[in-house]
C-alpha cells in the first residue's frame, strides 16, 4: 500500500536547526529526502503538506482567473488590460513557486536556501506585479501624471531588487542571528508593499476626490486587512508560539499566513479588476498608458536582475569554508541515521 511507503517522520531534535521551526515539534521530514520522497509527502500529512497545498491550489485558481480574463478582454489590441493581465501572471507565478519551494526543501541544506531564494524572487516580481497594476488604475485623481506617478514603477523595479537581495541575504545568518534573520526578511517584504500601497493608502484615508467615493473602495479594504493579517502572523507565530506541538500540522502560523495572503491577493485582484473597468473612460481621458517599456519592460528587467541575484546567493552557498562544508555534511550524515526505509 501507498501509506507504507511514505517516508517516514521526525521530530525537532531529530533535524538539523536549519530545517527547525518555533513551535513546530513533530511531522518533520528527513533533511536528505530524495525529490520522490518530497512528492509522495504532498500526499502524507506532515508539518508541510498544507502550506504546500495552501498555495499550490490557489495558483491553479488564479490560472483559472487569468485565462478567463483573457477570454473576454481583447488583450491583443487593448494595450490598456496589458497592466493586468502582468499582474495576473505574478499571481499566478508566486503561489505555485512557493508550493515548489516547501515541496522540495528538505532534500539538502543548499536545496533548502535555494529553493527559498526562489521563492523570494517570486514574491518580489508579486510586489512589482502590483505596482504595475496600481500606477495604471488604482492612483488616485490627485496623483495621476504627478512626479511621483513617473517614477512610481521605476522605484519599484529597484524595491525588487532590494527586496530580493535583502531576503536572499537574511538566509546566511538565520542560524547564528534568528531574530536579525528575521527582521531582514520582514524589511524587504513589507517595505515595498507600504510603497506600492502608498496610493492606496491615500485614496482610501487622505483623499477628497471622486476616487474616495466608488463602490471598490470597501474591496481595497478587505485586501488591507488581509495584508495585516499576512504581515502580523508571519511576525507572531502565533498560535504555535503559545502551544507547542498543538498545531504541528493543522492550523501553525505558517499555514495561516498562507491562507490570509491568497485572500489578500484574491481581494486585491477584484478590487484592481472594478479599478479598470469603472475607471477606464477616465483614465484614458487623463491618465497616460503605461508603455511597453513600463509594463513588459520592467518585469523583464526584473526577472533578468532577481536571477542573477539567486544566481550569485546560490554560488556563495557553495563557497563557505571547505571545514563548514564538512561539519554540515557529517550532520546531516548523522541524521541520516535515525530515518530508515
Amino acid at each position: 500500500m501507498l501509506s507504507l511507503k511514505l517516508p517516514r517522520q521526525l521530530s525537532i531534535n531529530q533535524v538539523p536547526k536549519v530545517f527547525r521551526e518555533q513551535g513546530i515539534l513533530f511531522g518533520y521530514r528527513h533533511p536528505r529526502s530524495s525529490a520522490a520522497d518530497c512528492l509522495l509527502s504532498v500526499f502524507q500529512m506532515t508539518n508541510e503538506t498544507l502550506n504546500i497545498w495552501t498555495h499550490f491550489l490557489p495558483a491553479w485558481y488564479f490560472l483559472w482567473k487569468l485565462l478567463s480574463f483573457s477570454y473576454s478582454l481583447d488583450i491583443w489590441s487593448d494595450t490598456y488590460t496589458w497592466p493586468f493581465l502582468i499582474y495576473m501572471l505574478t499571481c499566478c507565478i508566486y503561489p505555485f513557486t512557493s508550493s515548489c519551494a516547501h515541496t522540495f526543501s528538505t532534500m539538502s541544506t543548499q536545496a533548502r536556501h535555494l529553493c527559498y531564494f526562489f521563492d523570494y524572487g517570486a514574491l518580489s516580481m508579486y510586489s512589482l506585479g502590483s505596482a504595475i497594476a496600481y500606477s495604471a488604475y488604482t492612483f488616485p485623481e490627485e496623483w495621476i501624471d504627478s512626479t511621483f506617478h513617473r517614477c512610481y514603477v521605476p522605484l519599484a523595479v529597484l524595491n525588487t531588487v532590494v527586496s530580493t537581495g535583502l531576503s536572499c541575504y537574511s538566509r546566511f545568518s538565520e542560524i547564528q542571528q534568528p531574530r536579525l534573520s528575521k527582521t531582514l526578511r520582514m524589511l524587504a517584504f513589507v517595505y515595498p508593499y507600504l510603497f506600492d500601497s502608498t496610493p492606496l493608502f491615500y485614496r482610501l484615508y487622505l483623499c477628497t476626490g471622486e476616487s474616495c467615493m466608488e463602490s471598490v473602495i470597501p474591496i481595497h479594504y478587505r485586501h488591507c486587512v488581509f495584508a495585516f493579517l499576512t504581515g502580523f502572523i508571519f511576525a507572531s507565530h502565533l498560535p504555535e508560539r503559545l502551544a507547542p506541538g498543538r498545531f504541528d500540522y493543522i492550523g501553525h502560523s505558517h499555514q495561516l499566513f498562507h491562507v490570509c495572503g491568497i485572500m489578500g491577493t484574491h481581494f486585491q485582484m477584484e478590487a484592481i479588476f472594478m479599478d479598470m473597468n469603472v475607471r477606464r473612460d477616465w483614465l484614458l481621458a487623463f491618465s497616460p498608458l503605461l508603455s511597453l517599456s513600463e509594463t513588459v519592460g520592467s518585469i523583464g528587467i526584473s526577472i533578468i536582475i532577481n536571477l542573477t541575484i539567486i544566481g550569485v546567493f546560490s554560488r556563495a552557498l557553495y563557497s563557505t569554508p571547505k571545514s563548514t562544508r564538512l561539519l554540515q555534511g557529517k550532520a546531516l550524515k548523522a541524521f541520516s541515521r535515525v530515518n530508515h526505509f
